[in-house]
């Protein structure tokens, strides 16, 4: 069973799909017992011109960021809700990956050649992506790229082990019997989470 689930919701609005989903998530996983915390793009507050790269001249974290790098460590399983714009998560989200999984939390590089530590191994991950681009349109033609990001150079570049990234669209076009599909595949997929 996962204990202690962290879900982020990668989306710069409050009343979003993206939130709807974590929601959804959120209370497949409470039901089955796990301890859940939950952050909200929409909430956090950091200086996302403060970062120029990972050298000696990194600013501090904000608490928002420190916040989401203490749930980060704090729990076993995560879950990563964001929507999918111009082949990748909004800017605001990529910038809490950017300033957070630093090095000496995420990974860390060997002083010598390329290799490099990952330092979030044995932890495991779920991501729902949101998107007007239909999925398997994505698939053949774009390659899913947020997909694919988010599964090799995000979650497994720190060691996490992804079990499930799926992408639900297109969303202009959805109907509402579609989106309550969606949100009952994400309360289900919370559940066996937490299983």
């Amino acid at each position: 069973m996962t204990n202690r689930i962290f879900i982020w919701v990668g989306h710069p609005k409050a009343k979003s799909l993206c939130a709807g989903m974590a929601d959804a998530y959120q209370a497949g996983a409470g039901r089955k017992g796990s301890q859940v915390r939950r952050m909200d793009l929409s909430e956090m507050a950091f200086g996302m011109d403060a970062f120029s790269g990972y050298d000696d001249a990194m600013p501090p974290l904000e608490p928002d960021l420190k916040a989401w790098q203490d749930n980060v460590a704090w729990a076993d399983h995560l879950l990563f809700v964001h929507p999918y714009w111009w082949g990748a998560m909004p800017t605001k989200a990529k910038a809490v990956l950017d300033r957070a999984l630093e090095p000496g939390f995420g990974f860390k590089y060997h002083s010598r050649g390329v290799k490099w530590d990952k330092l979030l191994a044995g932890k495991s991950a779920d991501a729902i992506i949101t998107s007007d681009t239909p999925p398997l349109l994505d698939t053949l033609i774009y390659m899913k790229p947020a997909r694919r990001v988010m599964k090799n150079q995000v979650l497994g570049f720190c060691g996490i082990k992804a079990r499930s990234i799926k992408q639900f669209g297109p969303v202009k076009t959805a109907s509402e019997k579609k989106i309550s599909g969606w949100i009952n595949q994400a309360e289900r997929l919370g559940a066996r989470a937490a299983a």
